[in-house]
């Protein structure tokens, strides 16, 4: 991509080989360590004394040179707010009084991804499947406000997945969801979009909430590999074999746990952690452990990233900041270390706000030239 930062990598194609992706391996082979094709991440870093990112190092205004497509799920989050006092009469449940003037709503799911890596300065476009009905339309007035760039198929015999949360005391008091799977039609209409779409992406996100609109995913990482283009997924259940070839996977712990299950110590984590990033044939596997902070493994490295303690308001859509911080970061050309370093403090911001909701360049800036 013309005046994006080629990343470049030191590392063994034979490890690829042995995860079974013989294309990926051919391609590292023809192109060596000092000059590989875009999507294969830097290893470099811009780290200062003590190991922590130099803000000065990460200029915030290169980020519009990633060019950045999200896919998958999205959703309308809908917040009410209101006070509670008494107890139904009717059932042993508290009753929230919702004020009209009180109410909130936000992108969520994929859409909260692109809303959050729009935020940072890239250039994002979404493609997606909503319902013909007012929360689509709703959905889709957001996303312009946002400053994304939202290809949305439009289909009528399905709803627009919808989250509505009633909110009291400053908690989550109740959620209904509101959903139902897009039809096959809309989806290979979708996917042709796809294949259109990523010739002028250098990253492509693929967020899956197991809603039924990545029902293509395994294709889609296969075309936009094929072009060179980095593809992250933030993944959903137990069937890790359909992200095949992607570059990053980013479970959290309980998604991580489903694929894999328990472990009892740290060393078991990375055991099993590198058996599947092997397995799968990727580049690396971020796990995000909450309050703990995240971990990526890597084919020779495992590299913790320790959370800063802070006060918790709500971890809806941490993992959408995650993985759009990271695909921002990575598409302007920032080495994969501190790509997970910004990520990580990305999502420190945004559990400390209430609601799905997206982190600012000023307030990350601010984050990482304190080194914490």
């Amino acid at each position: 991509m013309a005046g994006v930062p080629q990343p470049r990598f030191r590392g063994d194609p034979r490890a690829a080989q042995d995860a079974g992706d013989l294309r990926w391996a051919q391609s590292l082979r023809s192109e060596r360590a000092e000059a590989l094709r875009p999507g294969v991440l830097s290893d470099r870093t811009g780290r200062g004394e003590g190991g922590r990112v130099k803000a000065e190092n990460l200029v915030f205004s290169e980020l519009r040179k990633a060019r950045v497509l999200v896919v998958g799920d999205v959703m309308l989050d809908r917040y009410w707010y209101g006070e509670v006092d008494r107890v139904s009469d009717e059932a042993p449940v508290q009753i929230v009084k919702i004020e009209p003037d009180r109410t909130r709503e936000t992108p969520g799911g994929a859409a909260n991804t692109a809303a959050n890596a729009a935020a940072l300065g890239a250039n994002v476009a979404l493609l997606s499947v909503v319902g013909d009905d007012e929360a689509g339309r709703t959905l889709a007035k957001l996303l312009e406000r946002a400053g994304v760039e939202a290809t949305l198929h439009y289909d009528g015999d399905v709803p627009t997945t919808v989250k509505l949360r009633v909110i009291g005391r400053q908690q989550q008091m109740l959620r209904i969801d509101f959903e139902t799977p897009p039809s096959r039609e809309v989806l290979l209409d979708k996917l042709a979009d796809y294949e259109r779409m990523i010739s002028d992406r250098n990253v492509i996100i693929l967020s899956d909430y197991g809603k039924g609109g990545l029902t293509h995913i395994t294709r889609m990482i296969e075309l936009a590999r094929a072009q060179g283009k980095i593809v992250l997924v933030d993944p959903k259940g137990d069937d890790y074999s359909r992200y095949v070839g992607a570059t990053i996977v980013t479970p959290n712990r309980k998604e991580l746990q489903e694929v894999m299950g328990r472990w009892k110590s740290d060393d078991q984590l990375a055991e099993k952690a590198l058996s599947l990033r092997k397995r799968l044939g990727l580049q690396a596997l971020l796990v995000t452990l909450g309050k703990d902070g995240m971990t990526l493994f890597e084919e020779r490295r495992v590299h913790h990233e320790p959370a800063r303690a802070r006060e918790v308001f709500d971890v809806s859509g941490a993992g959408d900041t995650v993985i759009a911080t990271l695909g921002a970061m990575l598409g302007a050309g920032v080495p994969l270390h501190d790509a997970v370093v910004a990520a990580n403090q990305a999502a420190g911001i945004v559990v400390g706000k209430l609601g799905t909701a997206v982190v600012h360049p000023e307030e990350l800036m601010a984050e990482l030239a304190q080194g914490r």
